[in-house]
């Protein structure tokens, strides 16, 4: 195992630096042509139009907590005093 595993792991991390490269020279460089949106390098927008997403009223139910972890929903409960 030992003898194989090496030119596995070579393999992959190869590949993951090969992979990198060429979406630098493409993504960032744009060799491509093209340029990046104003809704992504604008800052003013983005902070605006979360505003606007934030200020929407839920009508769907109670405010629930997203756990990114097991990607389930659970709804938020006052705690009674």
């Amino acid at each position: 195992m030992g003898g194989k595993a090496k030119y596995i792991i070579g393999a992959l991390v190869g590949s993951f630096g090969i992979s990198y490269l060429f979406d630098k020279v493409i993504s960032d460089n744009k060799i491509f042509g093209g340029n990046t949106p104003g809704t992504v390098s604008n800052k003013e927008w983005w902070k605006a139009t979360d505003e606007k997403f934030q200020a929407w009223p839920r009508t769907a139910g109670p405010p629930v907590v997203m756990n990114p972890i097991s990607r389930q929903n659970f709804i938020v409960k006052s705690r009674p005093e």
